[in-house]
């Protein structure tokens, strides 16, 4: 009598309780490669966002003449030093970097902090009014900013504020943006199962906020702060209305650059290029918390 041979594993029936493993080629287990199409685009839109930044550096490299040359070239040169000493002459630039570092700064703390208060308020909290109070901060993003410049100068000057720094900071400490962003997030990524067993365990609100919800709302918290920042350090309306030229911020600084019948584009460059260093130091620190923050999501998703 012939003996059986045993069935491949392949085949052999998996035990009765026991899990039944997956194949190399299911969708949860696949590896996604990336082709040369792939590579190809993301190499064409790297170039495409770093060419602006590239020329910048060019440009404040080189002299008002070589700029005007037709084809224009396209290879940094050697008077970067000269073009910054201009941009110093020329405007008190290092003031102007002092006060955007205070303004931005300050700015950028207190609209992360009011806005994640806001926010958790809104997204954990049950009190009469929220759905109305919710609606009417989101519907102030409808208004034009333009509109208020004039009662808000009114209050500054009655303040006597014209000309001060906190003219400029004060206004941006809280936005409707940040709050339904912070929101929105907070509604996602704290579950209400949390808050509950730390109220079981006898954690006030300010506790469960500081304990629980800041570090969840990390990841929301550094990017809601990159973008507050870039506002903030970008801003030219608000700061040359409330501020003279003897308190300017970067912005207000770079308009007097390049003065004259011909403008000198070098000078305006080489001042272009010191106004954007602080916001590439800004990112290079809250990137790794952004990125983070985006692989938290795709890794729940």
């Amino acid at each position: 009598m012939t003996a059986l041979a045993d069935p491949p594993a392949a085949t052999r029936p998996a035990p009765q309780g026991a899990p039944a493993r997956r194949g190399r080629r299911s969708g949860a287990g696949r590896t996604m490669r990336a082709g040369p199409v792939a590579y190809a685009v993301l190499v064409l839109a790297v170039l495409v966002s770093a060419f602006p930044f590239y020329w910048t550096i060019v440009a404040a490299s080189r002299t008002n003449a070589d700029l005007a040359q037709v084809p224009p070239t396209l290879v940094p040169g050697p008077h970067l030093i000269d073009n910054f000493q201009a941009v110093l002459d020329e405007a008190d630039i290092g003031k102007a970097l002092l006060n955007s570092l205070i303004v931005s700064g300050s700015i950028t703390v207190g609209t992360v902090l009011c806005c994640t208060l806001a926010g958790f308020a809104f997204a954990k909290l049950r009190f009469r009014g929220r759905g109305a109070l919710l609606a009417v901060t989101v519907g102030t993003m409808m208004i034009p900013p333009q509109l208020g410049v004039i009662p808000l100068f009114m209050l500054i000057a009655e303040l006597q504020w014209v000309n001060q720094l906190q003219s400029v900071i004060l206004p941006g400490l809280v936005s409707a943006f940040g709050v339904f962003f912070m929101r929105q997030y907070l509604v996602q990524s704290l579950p209400d199962e949390l808050i509950e067993a730390a109220r079981v365990d006898g954690a006030s609100t300010a506790r469960i906020f500081w304990s629980i919800v800041v570090p969840i709302a990390r990841p929301g918290m550094a990017v809601l702060g990159l973008l507050t920042f870039m506002s903030a350090w970008n801003d030219f309306f608000w700061p040359i209305v409330a501020l003279s030229s003897q308190e300017p911020t970067v912005q207000v600084a770079l308009r007097q650059l390049g003065g004259g019948y011909v403008h000198d584009q070098s000078v305006i460059m080489a001042g272009t290029l010191l106004g954007t260093l602080p916001v590439l130091l800004v990112f290079g620190l809250l990137g790794r918390q952004i990125v983070g923050g985006i692989m938290q999501g795709a890794v729940k998703g």
